[in-house]
């Protein structure tokens, strides 16, 4: 198989559980560069907390944010973007806090959440590399999100939110956990797997020439869509079932283990 381009993850793929870049992820991404291999990643997160992996990854082509929501230029200029419709944003806020779950928003270049005291809000910090708006109500920023997100220690609680989100939004969302601990629900355009061809059309590159690797539910859509797809070992057994090779984990450095193997070393 001729392989002419990597899409990953982010979290969980790229980078280990403390979101460090690891030397040898770094090296392996510059390997693809050196061979001519295009590399793109794509993410749950916002374009803004994708920053900060440019440099040291040399990225030069486009990026993914919110799931295929903003995709960006590397200096985040924007190239495409899709918003939730607004009541589509509102029923989604109001089911999960209806099911007892903080909600955060993301509206332009803000992330936007009530309650500070959710323990996860740190986590993001330290991931995304910029702080939350704090509001009293999250209303006027569902006018305008590209996505909404539920958050919840209580991963079966999530899980039967997702389904739930799923069956009340049908065509007009995509509801997907980015996390066992993230419910992220975005436009219906923006989920991985229609995602990671409009990423491979953007890169010049035939979807039948991309691989790609990931660790998550919302990952499996693009396992789908690519030729040939990569699971984390840290990834659930259902994900990696899906997956048409499996590395190992995000924290004993199974990116950079699949890319040689896989990529690389073919």
């Amino acid at each position: 198989m001729k392989i002419s381009a990597l899409i990953s993850d982010v979290d969980g793929t790229l980078l280990t559980s403390a979101k460090a870049l690891t030397e040898r992820s770094r090296q392996a991404v510059a390997a693809l560069h050196a061979r001519g291999i295009g590399f793109a990643i794509i993410s749950g997160r916002p374009p803004r907390g994708m920053s900060m992996l440019v440099e040291p990854l040399a990225l030069t082509g486009p990026m993914a944010g919110f799931n295929g929501g903003a995709f960006t230029a590397p200096d985040l200029t924007p190239i495409e973007e899709h918003l939730l419709a607004p009541d589509t944003a509102q029923r989604a806020h109001d089911l999960l806090r209806a099911r007892g779950v903080d909600v955060w928003a993301f509206s332009g270049l803000d992330w936007l959440l009530a309650n500070a005291d959710n323990a996860r809000v740190a986590t993001e910090i330290h991931a995304v590399h910029f702080q939350p708006t704090i509001v009293r109500r999250l209303e006027p920023a569902l006018a305008a999100a590209y996505k909404v997100v539920g958050v919840s220690d209580d991963h079966a609680l999530l899980a039967r939110c997702e389904r739930e989100l799923q069956a009340a939004l049908g065509e007009q969302a995509s509801a997907s956990r980015s996390q066992p601990y993230y419910l992220d629900v975005t436009h219906p355009m923006a989920n991985k797997g229609v995602a990671v061809a409009r990423l491979a059309g953007l890169m010049g590159v035939p979807l039948t020439e991309v691989a790609v690797i990931g660790d998550g539910g919302n990952d499996v859509g693009m396992f789908a869509q690519a030729s040939f797809s990569i699971a984390m070992g840290n990834a659930a057994p259902d994900v990696r079932a899906q997956a048409k090779a499996v590395t190992q984990s995000n924290d004993h450095e199974g990116f950079a283990q699949a890319v040689h193997k896989y990529i690389l070393d073919a």
